[in-house]
């Protein structure tokens, strides 16, 4: 399954919506998005991952690449709306800990 991104902005930074599998073939997708938005734009990252049905260790590393890009330039990620077993993923590894999640 592939991973769709849809863009808008809202009033607290520029919302992603994503919804798929989030693995090794998708990703590059969503990195080249990432990193694209934090480089040209000082607003907050919010990720709506309302629609992932399935994450994994490339999908995470996406994430924590950007969360440190992020940090350097002064703005936020958060991870919204997380199904049970992709926050999972999040607890087992510790990255609750170390993202927004909401």
């Amino acid at each position: 399954m592939n991973l769709d991104l849809k863009e808008r902005i809202s009033e607290n930074g520029i919302v992603i919506e994503l919804k798929g599998e989030l693995d090794i073939f998708s990703s590059p997708t969503l990195k080249d998005k990432l990193y694209s938005l934090i480089d040209t734009s000082s607003n907050d990252v919010i990720i709506d991952m309302n629609d992932v049905t399935y994450i994994d260790s490339t999908g995470l590393g996406v994430f924590v690449g950007a969360l440190k890009k992020s940090r350097q330039k002064g703005t936020n990620i958060v991870l919204k709306n997380l199904k049970p077993n992709v926050r999972k993923v999040f607890t087992i590894t510790g990255l609750d800990k170390v993202f927004r999640i909401e």
